[in-house]
């Protein structure tokens, strides 16, 4: 008898569902991967900034690839405190707070090129539009690494990321390596709390670096 038909008897509904949303899991991995390399092919181009890429490993666990990217990510947000600590202690503080909530003119983008220029090493409006997305959303960067770090706690945690599109069998085989067989039903409530966080945090993350690619593409 299969694991589905033991846990989930006359349910297959539920069974679905599971399986949908291994589905879903994998793919907003796969897409806040490929949004992080393209943060990060941007912050090389427009400020000179080299992070290694990461990619999706299917034959790691969901935990190892979210301490991947969770590292990256705290990469990139160290590098952004340096620049934001740089430019507050160097610019007067209503254009601080210009660059920070990204509400600058034209005459502002030229006075602050050249301070850019100073702390980054690269001047011009669109490495201005990459320092200020940086500084103002510092706490997407904050939120997507909270929520990588939930994920990896949950019960899919321990299961290779290729087995999340091989069934239910497979995947609650999985994380019954894991855990005792009467504590799945709980583990995979705390699954559904954690994906319901982390579905619009991973739709904002992902929607935020598309609108400043769009941005840094127009300033140049």
């Amino acid at each position: 008898m299969s694991w589905s038909v033991i846990f989930y008897p006359g349910n297959p509904e539920r069974r679905e569902r599971l399986i949908r949303k291994s589905q879903e899991l994998r793919e907003l991995m796969k897409n806040n991967f490929r949004a992080t390399n393209q943060l990060i092919e941007a912050l090389k181009e427009h400020l000179g900034l080299s992070f290694r890429p990461v990619a999706l490993n299917e034959k790691a666990t969901v935990k190892e690839n979210c301490d991947v990217i969770i590292e990256r990510i705290h990469e990139i947000q160290a590098e952004v405190e340096k620049i934001d600590q740089k430019m507050k202690a160097k610019l007067e503080p209503t254009l601080y707070e210009k660059l920070k909530k990204m509400s600058l003119s034209v005459p502002d983008y030229q006075l602050l090129s050249g301070s850019v220029g100073a702390v980054c090493g690269v001047a011009g409006s669109a490495a201005v539009i990459a320092v200020g997305w940086l500084i103002k959303n510092e706490k997407i960067l904050t939120t997507m690494r909270s929520t990588f770090g939930l994920i990896k706690t949950t019960a899919l945690a321990a299961v290779v990321v290729g087995v999340l599109f091989m069934g239910i069998d497979m995947i609650i085989s999985a994380i019954l390596g894991g855990i005792e067989r009467d504590q799945l039903e709980r583990a995979l409530e705390e699954y559904d709390r954690a994906l319901e966080e982390f579905r619009p945090a991973s739709e904002k993350y992902q929607d935020s670096i598309t609108y400043v690619r769009m941005r840094l593409e127009m300033g140049q």
